[in-house]
């Protein structure tokens, strides 16, 4: 008895010395707070806006940060901005929309979010959270990019630089005209793809028509030297854009119609960290012309282009509550699966991972926007830049769009065609 009362004394010495022994209680973090190589394990339990780092940091970004010098500076999530006229619109018009289980399809829609109220235990609802961004991804009625810069980057620093304007008109889902939809409601949107230099390739410019139905986009491209257009392959959508680490359907994250993919899946809803009020130091083309031409950094404000891997983003990153969608792409599709986050509230994507045909990591595709007040008086969420890594190769590119123009006023629909193409590549 007495050995056992021995024992018994000893462990309760031992859990009297370990509750007096000292906590390590987790810290809440200030804004302005840098996560990067040298304190990712030690802050990893601590929190930001209620929410633990390690809960904040998918898989990859947490990669990035221990193998490839990502620093992610913590910043308190701003409101994302209510357009009165989308919840208008949705209100009026989200009852026509119509998802068909078979066809992954949707029929009827006008104006507005098509599925405003998600249900998680929905089998279709990763489809139909990707019809909401599809439909309504809160770029405007017409968005005239007058012009972006795309850099690629490798392992020594900017390897080219080009300079492109990019303009889409959307033919549903109008906002500010007397009638959301132009036409027939056969069309949904044409966009031009238009290259200003190098030399090589300036004078090359696309033209493309998508429609509101399983009908593949028609693309034209207008070749200078050739003095004509050509109809590209209908594949267009999901083929890399040369010279680049971008595919088709890479850009705004995911542009594709969500019918064309073999499967969309809701896997949860979770807190990320994301660029959601991108900043940048340089306001016009010219400023970044000029910088870009004396090879100075400040031409590229958005990356950390100063040091290895020149392509790391520099800006500041909110919490921002997502939804987790896995999509399989077609066979055909360089990708055989991409992981896609996108915003709960306003069904943006932020950023997406992306898997080669062996299953392994490939790239990352981030997307950095900001509120934008557009000509027209619409509350919009315009790409500031979108980087494109290629982890394989080593690779990125790096797109910065300047001198957005949204909703400008005296732009219709006219302004868009093949006649009109080859006058704007010239």
């Amino acid at each position: 008895m007495v050995r056992i009362e021995r024992i018994i004394l000893i462990i309760l010495l031992c859990v009297a010395t370990s509750a007096m022994a000292p906590v390590a209680f987790a810290a809440a973090l200030p804004a302005g707070t840098v996560i990067e190589k040298s304190n990712i394990d030690k802050i990893k339990n601590d929190t930001f806006d209620g929410h633990t780092i390690a809960s904040l940091l998918t898989e990859k970004v947490e990669w990035q940060i221990r193998d490839w010098g990502l620093k992610i500076t913590l910043d308190h999530a701003k409101p994302l901005p209510v357009e009165s006229r989308l919840v208008e619109a949705t209100k009026k018009y989200s009852g026509r929309a119509k998802f068909d289980p078979a066809t992954k399809e949707v029929t009827g829609y006008v104006a507005g979010v098509p599925f405003p109220e998600i249900s998680q235990p929905d089998p279709d609802a990763g489809y139909k959270i990707m019809w909401n961004f599809y439909y309504a991804p809160r770029e405007g009625d017409i968005l005239m990019n007058k012009y972006f810069s795309v850099a690629v980057v490798a392992d020594k620093g900017v390897d080219q630089v080009s300079e492109w304007v990019y303009e889409r008109f959307w033919a549903k889902g109008r906002l500010l005209a007397d009638k959301p939809v132009v036409g027939d409601g056969s069309l949904l949107s044409m966009t031009y793809v238009l290259a200003q230099s190098p030399e090589d390739v300036k004078g090359l410019g696309t033209f493309s028509v998508r429609y509101d139905s399983t009908k593949l986009e028609d693309t034209w491209a207008y070749l200078r030297s050739a003095r004509r257009a050509r109809r590209l392959s209908s594949s267009a959508w999901m083929d890399p854009i040369g010279g680049t680490d971008i595919l088709g359907d890479d850009l705004d994250v995911f542009n594709a119609r969500p019918s064309w993919y073999k499967s969309i899946k809701l896997i949860e809803k979770r807190w990320v960290l994301a660029i959601t009020d991108s900043r940048q130091d340089i306001s016009s083309a010219g400023q970044h012309k000029a910088a870009a031409r004396r090879g100075d950094p400040s031409a590229y404000p958005a990356i950390d282009i100063k040091n290895f891997p020149h392509w790391n983003p520099v800006q500041k990153w909110q919490p921002r509550e997502v939804y987790v969608i896995e999509a399989i792409p077609p066979a055909e599709h360089p990708y055989s699966k991409r992981m896609i986050y996108v915003d709960v509230d306003v069904m943006r994507p932020y950023f997406a991972e992306n898997y080669n045909k062996r299953g392994e990591f490939w790239k990352f595709v981030n997307c950095a926007f900001n509120p934008k007040i557009s000509e027209g008086g619409q509350q919009t969420l315009t790409v500031a830049n979108l980087d494109f890594i290629d982890f394989k190769a080593r690779h990125a590119t790096i797109a910065v769009l300047y001198e957005n123009r949204v909703d400008p006023k005296g732009v219709t629909e006219d302004h868009w065609s093949l006649a009109n193409l080859e006058k704007l590549s010239k």
